[in-house]
């Protein structure tokens, strides 16, 4: 008996040696390994153990321990959980019913238990093998090569020799070497990077500081200019001051030449009447001696009758227009006749708001100018400019002139009359017998209902026409109206009531406006016959961009600026004219800018006013500005609701100014509004971006580096989050 006590003494003394020898190899294959890794960890299972719970982040964000749900007490759940039954937990701003078990982070599992939040984290097994790795989205290591974790299995180390350990630990060294040459050159590549970072910036420094001189050469060279322009406008100033002086010191003089010469005139007309007066009476008494005697005849001058007495002036004859004297006697006269109210200056006669209610008789052939505006004239006589035939601008605006009232020969007399204005009278129709000569009719604020195809009759020359604020429309306005205006460039019709645009416009027209009517639609045809438009004003309408015929304009050569502000317009439209260069879409209802739809454009768009529409992040796309690119100089997208800097905007090389205020951005990234990559100098001077939710502090330094002037860049106010 004691010799099988004695052999299993021996035995259990055997195996304890093998098991211990088989520690020291693991421990040895394991220390190399494993050592740098072990520094650089935190032992936190154990402050786990001793805290008994896991960190968790709380609803406010912070960190706290919960107990471990392995405490509480086992509750068997038959899964019938309905919401809104006690128990319930919050956990990170979700609310968990009783008994609910989640996994907030790997190796962690909470469980809601009676309203209290308990997590644990996942028990690693230990493992037996020789490269034990974590795999991606797992907390626990495995073996790359399998190797049994049951302690039945016969352990493969126990069959190795100790050159083979050595081998396999010499290994595991040169790896770690390996390793820690590899942090090495990472070290320098990263000491590397540092220094040229360093140095891009320094030198980016020296950049800025070289465009910063340059910006202040240049506000420099600015300031002189400015000051230059002062210097000459004041001398221009002075100069006018000067000239106006002279002027009115010349007319000081001739009024008291004209004093003079009326003087000279009476006292001229007092003696004739004395030396009639002493012929009359030695002719009496002569008579009244010798019958049969005549009396001797002085020599009179032809032409020259008696001049009546200046109480009592007189209109002159032709024969007295024709001398130089008595031409001059007619002029004073005239002066002296002037209404209470009535300047004259130079060749100008000016009777504005005087209180007249007709046209005061004048005789003045030099007289070139005449403004009557802001009085009571209902009529145009004939022969009201009788004596002042070499009139060029009459004005009769603001006064109570109705068609009826103006005789048809009322103009007849005036073959130099190139400006009529007649603005705010109660005209019905265009006047009859309008001059040939005349180049500019403006007829605003009246009732003009009818124009037919004889109103413009022989006004080869009129070159500006301007009938706005009538109750004109398609209906009233005959399209052979204006065919007779060959020379028409400039018209004016807006404030009526037109629903399409009018028919028979001439050829020649190069500016049309049509503000504050209610046109709805811009058909094929409505442009044919202008080929020669440069400008479209079509504000205040009913224009959406279904009712634009695609071929309407996009052919036309000199169409380069069109406002269609303030219409029905949900989107930029398309099928815009090729020529066009400004587009003014102010006060629309737009919400997207659609890709290409500047692409076909022969030179691109240099001005774009999208101001107060409905664009928001998504209304504006990457290919949105493709075809201006390198056009664009004017981009005001102010007043919507964008929350970020459109793409493209960088790419702007000609952008000049950039409006992007009163809209809903928030952050702006570093490349937005200048493009690090182009090293072109930037042509932006004005930027504006107040009124958005940007944080100051936490825009990046160099976003406006491209713009010329940092005084140019508008950020305040910003509105409150």
């Amino acid at each position: 008996m004691r010799l099988w006590v004695l052999l299993a003494l021996w035995f259990i003394v055997c195996l304890s040696l093998i098991l211990a020898q088989k520690q020291q190899v693991s421990l040895a294959r394991g220390k190399r390994r494993r050592g740098e890794q072990r520094r650089g960890k935190k032992v936190i299972s154990s402050q786990l153990a001793r805290q008994g719970g896991v960190p968790v982040l709380n609803d406010a964000g912070t960190t706290i321990f919960l107990k471990s749900y392995k405490s509480v007490n086992e509750q068997e759940s038959n899964y019938n959980i309905i919401p809104g039954r006690s128990g319930q937990c919050q956990y990170m701003g979700i609310t968990m019913f009783d008994k609910a078990v989640w996994s907030p982070k790997p190796c962690v599992t909470c469980l809601c238990s009676e309203g209290s939040v308990v997590c644990d984290e996942v028990a690693c097994p230990i493992l037996r093998c020789q490269l034990p790795y974590t795999p991606t989205g797992e907390c626990c290591p495995v073996c790359k090569d399998h190797v049994s974790n049951d302690p039945s299995e016969p352990d493969l180390w126990l069959q190795r020799t100790p050159a083979e350990i050595e081998e396999i630990l010499r290994q595991e060294e040169e790896e770690h070497r390996e390793e820690e040459e590899r942090l090495r050159r990472k070290d320098e590549e990263k000491r590397k990077n540092k220094k040229k970072k360093d140095r891009e910036a320094a030198e980016r420094k020296a950049r800025d500081e070289l465009r910063k001189a340059e910006e202040e050469r240049w506000l420099r060279e600015e300031a002189e200019a400015a000051e230059e322009r002062r210097r000459r406008q004041e001398e221009q100033r002075k100069h006018e001051e000067e000239r106006m002086k002279t002027m009115e010191t010349e007319q000081r003089l001739m009024l008291k030449a004209l004093e003079e010469a009326a003087e000279r005139a009476a006292e001229r007309a007092s003696e004739r009447q004395t030396d009639q007066e002493e012929e009359e009476n030695e002719e009496i008494e002569w008579l009244r001696g010798d019958v049969f005697q005549m009396p001797p005849l002085e020599p009179t001058a032809v032409g020259l009758p008696p001049l009546p007495p200046l109480s009592e002036p007189v209109e002159p004859t032709d024969e007295e227009e024709n001398d130089d004297a008595d031409s001059e006697e007619v002029v004073i006269q005239s002066t002296q006749s002037l209404p209470k109210g009535c300047t004259i200056s130079d060749v100008t006669v000016n009777c504005d708001n005087a209180k007249l209610s007709s046209i005061p008789p004048l005789s003045i052939p030099e007289l070139k100018s005449l403004s009557l505006e802001g009085n009571d004239i209902t009529a145009i006589p004939a022969g009201a400019f009788n004596g002042i035939p070499n009139l060029e601008w009459i004005n009769f605006g603001k006064n109570k002139i109705t068609s009826q009232n103006i005789d048809p020969q009322a103009f007849k007399g005036l073959k130099l009359l190139s400006r009529l204005y007649m603005d705010g009278n109660l005209l019905e129709k265009i006047p009859t017998a309008l001059p040939s000569t005349l180049q500019e009719l403006k007829i605003n604020e009246n009732n003009l209902c009818e124009i037919n195809e004889n109103s413009f009759a022989e006004l080869h020359n009129l070159i500006t026409l301007e009938m706005e604020g009538n109750v004109l429309s398609e209906s009233n306005v005959d399209p052979q109206a204006f065919i007779t205006l060959t020379g028409l460039s400039y018209l004016r019709l807006g404030r009526n009531h037109f629903r399409t645009i009018p028919q028979g416009l001439p050829p020649s027209l190069l500016e049309l406006y049509l503000e504050n009517n209610v046109i709805e639609e811009i058909s094929e045809g409505a442009f044919n016959q202008t080929y020669n438009l440069n400008v479209v004003v079509l504000r205040h309408n009913k224009i959406d961009e279904s009712r634009i015929a695609p071929l309407a304009w996009i052919n036309h050569k000199t169409l380069e600026s069109i406002d269609l502000s303030y219409n029905n317009l949900y989107l930029v439209p398309s099928f815009l004219p090729k020529s066009l260069l400004h587009l003014v879409l102010v006060g629309n209802k737009i919400e997207r800018i659609p890709g290409y739809v500047f692409a076909h454009m022969d030179q691109g768009l240099e001005y774009l006013y999208l101001s107060y529409n409905k664009l928001d992040g998504e209304g504006i796309e990457p290919e949105s500005f493709i075809g201006c690119l390198q056009s664009m100089t004017e981009l005001c997208l102010d007043h919507n609701q964008i929350t970020s800097v459109p793409n493209g905007i960088n790419e702007m090389t000609s952008l000049h100014f950039l409006r992007l205020n009163n809209n809903q951005i928030r952050n702006i990234a570093e490349d937005s509004i200048c493009d690090p990559i182009n090293e072109e100098d930037s042509q932006l001077v004005a930027l504006r971006l107040e009124n958005n939710y940007l944080d100051l502090r936490k825009i990046p330094p160099t976003t406006f580096s491209c713009v010329r002037s940092y005084s140019s860049v508008v950020l305040r106010p910003q509105k409150i989050k």
